[in-house]
């Protein structure tokens, strides 16, 4: 947190172990395939981008078969969304 702003702000110093910007479960900031990075290129929105959010980190921070799940569910909703005739967003 910055003092004297009182806001949060994305940098390399803070904190130590990066659970912010570009954590480990994630891929990390010298990954070129980490999650962030590949949801941004594609330009996969919300749904997607959580879908490939969940799989790109099973494994390595919660149960695998909730993280999964997870991608699984964002997965149908946007077939849903697709099949009910509205536009990605």
């Amino acid at each position: 947190m910055n003092q004297r702003e009182g806001s949060y702000t994305i940098d390399d110093q803070w904190p130590k172990k990066e659970l912010v910007n570009h954590p480990q479960h994630y891929g990390g900031k010298d990954n070129p395939y980490e999650a962030i990075k590949v949801i941004e290129a594609w330009d996969l929105g919300f749904c997607l981008g959580n879908t490939v959010k969940y799989i790109s980190r099973a494994g390595k921070k919660d149960n695998t078969i909730q993280e999964l799940q997870k991608a699984l569910w964002y997965l149908k909703r946007e077939i849903k969304k697709l099949q009910d005739g509205q536009e990605d967003s």
